[in-house]
């Protein structure tokens, strides 16, 4: 196997492909040789030449920091020797946009619903509308399992108890409780829940009659609320709660997969525990599956305003209009301006676990995140849990914490997750499965429990294309029924976050 991979011929690093010790000679056919005088890990940069300090270091063919210090031919590169610097990009709004290719049709089985979406899995659930209704949730989700009656319902997936840690102790008119509003009516509209009910306490600012609205949420009739208050306490709520899941199980029941176009799938693209590998494998690849859904005529959502930040230049050059890539300069703006506010900074990434496995600044995560964004145009920009209308490659605005850019994901319609990671990752999103992709081999081994697809073997030979094509038809067989690992092992309950915004009181 090769030591090290260079990834555009500007870059004055290469990335190590296993840990190479002291005095190792590494050199390539477009390299001079270089010894390395300290050991380098895998996934972890090295010099190709003399770097000064304050010079700019290239990786990707872009800038990912600078030089704090002087930096030799085969030195390891990381935090004692590079920093972030400063930055400016051109935007060059709408440069790069060109038309995606047009696909033949190919089919899912999934669930269609009275509003033309489609869902790949048929959950019953039990949304809450503040923390203070959660256990009931539960309790009513334990009580329909206890009793047995769901295994009469074949067609249904199961009960999912959606609790959260918010809903009151905050502003009733702020954009806390905008998106909290958002997120709530989101999620009891997403297209995998064939029914839900709505626990409220009663008394709390996320009050159910406002989520509840004049639409009563969904027309499919398939849709019922309460309050712990007017039902009279615990036990009553639970009784009702359990009487109105099998009215509505009767009617969810009836609905069978049928085939369904690309057109109705809508993934939700996330990338968590990066590593080195990241965008030389397994963001590259979902970003070539990301390009074919496009092409089938099918929605892919990227995320994670904080970790795309330095390399937004790449989206809005790939948006249709300069309108759409201005909404993404915005969002970045409004990002600097929220962290700046909060006492942080866009900058507090990559986390521990990042620099490990071999990124070092920002903008390096940001430029091999971005690329899980394939290179089909940008269509529109939403902001966080606003439901997707437009069809092909999209944005939504989320931080980076991945529960929380998951959770908004689903409420913008999304009834598929793909999750690429290089430290390895526990985690599912009921009602939406999420397919895992290990960035490299030895995590894969390591996790396979967990683990979905091995992107890691694009380093001995799997190609972009090849590698693209199976995460794509991955996407195919889970939407169709195929169970995730995370599924199997009853990932789901504890992973819907909300984005708290703004003070608790």
């Amino acid at each position: 196997m090769a030591q090290f991979i260079r990834l555009h011929p500007a870059d004055n690093v290469v990335i190590a492909l296993a840990d190479l010790g002291a005095g190792t000679a590494v050199e390539g056919a477009t390299l001079p040789p270089v010894t390395l005088p300290r050991p380098v890990p895998r996934g972890h940069k090295i010099a190709v030449r003399a770097i000064g300090t304050g010079e700019k270091v290239i990786r990707y063919g872009q800038i990912i920091g600078e030089a704090s210090a002087p930096i030799g031919p085969g030195d390891h590169v990381h935090s004692h020797n590079l920093g972030m610097g400063a930055h400016t990009q051109d935007y060059a709004f709408a440069s790069e946009h060109h038309p995606q290719p047009v696909a033949g049709a190919r089919e899912f089985q999934g669930y269609h619903r009275f509003d033309g979406k489609v869902g790949t899995r048929n959950y019953l659930g039990i949304l809450t509308s503040v923390n203070c209704s959660g256990s009931v949730a539960k309790f009513i989700a334990e009580a329909v399992e206890k009793a047995g009656w769901l295994a009469d319902f074949p067609n249904i997936d199961g009960v999912v108890p959606i609790v959260h840690g918010t809903g009151c102790g905050m502003s009733g008119k702020d954009e806390g409780y905008e998106t909290l509003h958002r997120t709530l009516q989101g999620w009891a509209r997403n297209p995998n829940f064939g029914g839900v009910i709505m626990a409220g306490l009663g008394c709390e600012v996320m009050q159910v009659a406002s989520l509840v609205g004049p639409d009563k949420l969904r027309g499919d009739g398939n849709f019922r609320h309460m309050t712990i208050q007017d039902m009279g306490g615990t036990r009553r709520s639970v009784e009702r709660g359990v009487a109105m899941l099998r009215e509505l199980a009767v009617d969810v029941n009836k609905i069978a997969r049928k085939p369904a176009g690309l057109e109705h799938l809508v993934v939700g693209m996330q990338c968590g525990g990066s590593d080195g590998y990241s965008g030389i494998t397994a963001n590259p690849a979902l970003g070539h599956a990301s390009d074919l859904l496009v092409a089938h005529g099918g929605t892919t959502i990227l995320s994670e305003t904080p970790e795309i930040y330095g390399a937004e230049h790449l989206l809005t050059r790939r948006a249709v209009s300069a309108e759409v890539g201005q909404k993404i300069v915005a969002r970045i703006k409004w990002w600097e301006d929220y962290t700046a506010k909060l006492g942080g900074e866009m900058d507090n990434n990559p986390s521990p676990g990042n620099k490990r496995g071999g990124l070092t600044t920002i903008l390096e995560k940001s430029l091999g995140a971005v690329a899980k964004g394939g290179t089909a145009p940008l269509t529109q920009v939403y902001k966080f849990a606003e439901p997707v209308t437009e069809r092909g490659f999209v944005y939504m605005d989320s931080p980076g914490y991945d529960p929380c850019s998951v959770t908004g994901q689903v409420a913008s319609g999304s009834n598929l997750i793909v999750f690429t990671t290089g430290r390895g990752s526990v985690s599912g999103y009921k009602p939406v499965p999420c397919i895992k992709v290990a960035t490299n081999t030895e995590m894969y081994d390591r996790m396979s429990e967990d683990m979905d697809i091995n992107a890691g073997d694009m380093i001995t030979g799997v190609t972009l294309e090849q590698k693209g094509r199976e995460i794509f038809e991955s996407f195919i067989a889970t939407a169709s029924g195929a169970k995730t690992k995370s599924e199997d092992l009853g990932f789901g309950g504890a992973e819907f976050v909300p984005w708290a915004m703004g003070a608790v009181m």
